[in-house]
């Protein structure tokens, strides 16, 4: 089957490089000046993308986003590679997220090394950054459960997702509960009438999107099964970190109890160190997602960054590209709109239990740290800074805290 194509102003008069290199220009920007998180990113995207050049429509736009929003992975990197796909073809969907996603990767890999080689982990200032994780993770569970769980089934769902969380800490209890949380949305809101979406222009056939999301379902099941015949570190790194990117529902944030799993029960990083790095990730653009360079240089140095980060951005890709065919229809489904419901819940109490343990019980160890904490999710939630300033601000804080 052809694919449909989408109209994009300028393509008569640029060649494929022409297209490509404004791609990757456009996109470093991004990864340069784009702070505050996912929703904040699709807002740069939109004035770029839609507003100033023009490459899509506003309702392309809207329905882009909301493929990327049912999907697991990071929505606005998601977002970016289909921009970039439906701009200059599958190079253009890769030169976007390259641009997009270095600039943070290589500042959090620098972070790593400093960690390392001047053996701060337990300075005031790192403590000031746990206790910055403690507070941008609240506000990201405050927008969430507004938004995700309006209603008391749905609460509920997220409150036996946070339950089960804690009590059954294992690889295996998030992807059990995603899938019953699926399951039970399914079944409360079979009834719900589909949206009145219009559709969107695909650039992708049907026969490469299955080829992409054969590749990605039989990577999650073959990798765990070879990971016990493999000699070599770089193949777990690349096990672990494609399993968390392909089962994140959410967000980036979401993606914390996963990675916490993977790094810190095998020894690869500290706990201490771990925090520190998710604070770190706060304060640099870009997607959340690059906190995996952090972990990956920690564990394996450079190799393990480069390693980390290709697979946990993997699954994003595949599932972009494999899911635009046939986003159009599916989409319409109300049972697929009732199990994204009930995940969505689950993901809020996912969230709320990784908020608990490890960040609260390892930075809020004294009254002054519960004060900075309060402290800084005032200046996120109602004085509405930066991300970037109140990381700045946690530092300083845990330095003075630390002093007293």
């Amino acid at each position: 089957m052809q694919a449909e194509k989408q109209a994009v102003p300028g393509d008569h008069r640029r060649g494929k490089a022409g297209a490509l290199l404004e791609v990757l220009l456009v996109s470093v920007k991004l990864g340069f000046t784009s702070f505050g998180g996912p929703v904040a990113h699709l807002g740069y995207f939109h004035n770029e993308y839609i507003r100033r050049r023009k490459w899509m429509d506003e309702r392309s736009y809207a329905d882009l986003v909301a493929l990327c929003q049912f999907l697991p992975g990071p929505a606005s990197s998601q977002v970016g590679i289909g921009i970039g796909i439906m701009r200059a073809g599958w190079l253009g969907g890769i030169v976007a997220w390259l641009g997009f996603t270095m600039p943070s990767v290589i500042a959090l890999v620098a972070f790593a090394f400093l960690l390392q080689g001047y053996d701060i982990a337990g300075a005031g200032w790192i403590h000031g950054l746990k206790i910055v994780a403690v507070a941008i993770v609240a506000q990201a569970i405050l927008g969430m459960g507004q938004k995700l769980t309006p209603d008391r089934e749905r609460v509920t769902i997220a409150v036996i997702a946070a339950a089960v969380t804690l009590v059954w800490q294992t690889g295996y209890s998030q992807i059990l509960t995603i899938a019953v949380a699926g399951i039970a949305g399914l079944w409360l809101y079979r009834h719900d009438a589909a949206e009145n979406l219009t559709n969107l222009l695909i650039p992708v056939r049907r026969s490469s999107g299955i080829i992409c999301l054969v590749l990605f379902g039989a990577l999650l099941i073959v990798l765990p099964l070879l990971r016990g015949t493999a000699e070599t570190g770089g193949f777990a790194i690349f096990d672990s970190f494609y399993r968390s990117g392909a089962l994140v529902f959410g967000g980036g944030h979401v993606v914390l109890p996963l990675l916490e799993q993977e790094v810190v029960p095998t020894g690869w990083v500290s706990q201490a160190d771990f925090l520190a790095g998710y604070g770190a990730a706060q304060a640099v653009p870009g997607p959340l997602f690059t906190f995996a360079a952090y972990l990956g240089a920690m564990t394996a140095g450079v190799s393990g960054a480069i390693v980390a980060t290709l697979a946990i951005f993997l699954p994003a890709f595949l599932l972009v590209a494999g899911a635009l065919p046939f986003w159009n229809s599916l989409r319409r489904n109300p049972r697929i709109q009732g199990a994204l419901t009930g995940i969505n819940a689950a993901v809020v109490g996912i969230l709320l239990a990784a908020w608990y343990d490890p960040l609260w019980t390892t930075a809020i160890l004294a009254p002054l740290d519960f004060a900075l904490a309060v402290i800084l999710f005032v200046m996120l939630v109602f004085w509405k800074l930066p991300p970037w300033v109140v990381v700045l601000a946690g530092a300083a804080g845990g330095m003075v805290v630390g002093g007293m």
